[in-house]
């Protein structure tokens, strides 16, 4: 490298820097959207954006992608982080977007060899996740799992490879931070094991073995027991849904029976269950809603299962005491998840790969066409918005404090009214 291009690499990483530090008044969407989904998964965000009044016209900014995907954007200080794959060059990048102008403030790229995936997967599908120190994310190929993480210059600090991942589909679970580890499910054909890693050096603290089968793609949460301890929580088609000791990794219980295909939506957490469905492209998809064990020498219950319209690829959300399961096919279920009943099962229309996002009273979800739909979150139906994007999208959204920001396969919009 010349000494001028040496020079101007130096100063741009301090630059991007000091623009970093000058936005504190950002701070607050650093709380409830650094990984995929929001504060541990749940897809709420306490934000005044409101759903239900959103037009075109609301489009702050828009920006091209210089590449494909389906990862949905996360947000510290005033930057997003997203992920794209542009199969024409073969390089992969991971963006940093100033979240009030639209620009992009870094881009790295790197080479990534393509291979054989299923069409509705993307080389780009898992969502990065970020604190205030770093950006992780991963990616794969058959041959390797890499994890890696880059300063909030864009500068790389580290990269660990876990090693073959086997998939029929491609990989799509994305990382998740439990205070000072990197938490990475790893569930496929080959040798499955789910992997905390310091966040800091990328080196590994514990490791756990898995079964093997299907390939999943749900991206863990964490299940708060009354007592106040935190455990892990993963889904796969292999070990069903099961609960791991933070700490070092113990398998706390596991209701191995759960499900009988694959299970590509995360868990989540309400009325003190935890849910999670599997499914396929062929149907027989289904819901089970568990009871975690009450002490160590219980075990977990099967408290009720939705097997009609049930979701498989989006993930469920829990808002003011009601589960809302919104299905590919476009049904929208809501229920009671603590007695299980239900509410209402309607047409939204469409369908969805995406999975839906809530600002506390309204819920957002948008169609594989990019259509986002409104509606209420309550247990009387109501659809209260469509906006028509006109443009293929399997993404989640993301919201800050007043805005919604929505990523298409090879473009993101910022909506704010």
């Amino acid at each position: 490298m010349k000494p001028m291009q040496t020079r101007k690499t130096y100063l741009l990483h301090w630059v991007c820097i000091f623009l970093y530090i000058l936005t504190p008044l950002f701070s607050s969407a650093a709380e409830y959207w650094n990984r995929f989904r929001g504060s541990n998964g749940t897809g709420i965000a306490d934000s005044t954006i409101k759903l239900r009044d959103l037009k075109k016209g609301d489009i702050a900014w828009k920006l091209d992608l210089p590449g494909k995907g389906h990862s949905s954007p996360v947000i510290w200080g005033g930057f997003l982080y997203l992920t794209c794959m542009n199969e024409d060059s073969s390089n992969f990048h991971v963006l940093s977007i100033h979240r009030e102008t639209g620009n992009i403030s870094w881009n790295r790229e790197m080479a990534y060899q393509t291979f054989s995936k299923h069409d509705f997967n993307s080389f780009a599908s898992p969502s990065a996740t970020v604190d205030k120190d770093r950006v992780y994310l991963s990616w794969a190929t058959p041959k390797h799992y890499f994890v890696a993480a880059l300063d909030h210059a864009g500068e790389w600090l580290w990269k660990k490879d876990l090693g073959p991942f086997r998939s029929q589909h491609g990989v799509g679970v994305s990382p998740v931070l439990y205070q000072d580890k990197l938490i990475i499910a790893n569930d496929q054909l080959g040798q499955s094991f789910i992997v905390a890693l310091d966040k800091t050096s990328g080196s590994t603290i514990w490791k756990t073995k898995r079964r093997s089968d299907k390939a999943a793609y749900s991206t863990p949460c964490v299940y708060r027991r009354p007592d106040g301890k935190d455990q892990l929580i993963f889904n796969s088609a292999a070990d069903g849904v099961s609960g791991l000791d933070p700490d070092n990794g113990k398998v706390l219980w596991s209701y191995a029976d759960a499900f009988d295909k694959r299970s590509c939506s995360s868990p989540i957490v309400a009325g003190g269950r935890i849910f999670g469905s599997c499914g396929s492209g062929g149907g027989g998809n289904f819901v089970v809603a568990i009871d975690p064990p009450a002490g160590p020498q219980a075990k977990p219950k099967l408290a009720y299962t939705i097997k009609r319209s049930a979701n498989y690829v989006p993930t469920p959300i829990a808002v003011d005491g009601l589960a809302f399961f919104w299905s590919d096919g476009g049904i929208l279920t809501c229920a009671n998840p603590e007695s299980g009943k239900i509410h209402y099962q309607e047409r939204v229309r469409g369908r969805y790969f995406g999975s839906p996002v809530s600002n506390g009273s309204e819920i957002a979800c948008v169609s594989t066409t990019g259509e986002i739909v409104v509606t209420a979150a309550s247990d009387k139906f109501e659809i209260l918005n469509r906006i028509d994007l006109d443009t293929k999208t399997h993404s989640t959204p993301a919201f800050d404090e007043d805005s919604m920001y929505v990523r298409t396969v090879s473009q993101i919009f910022k909506f704010k009214n």
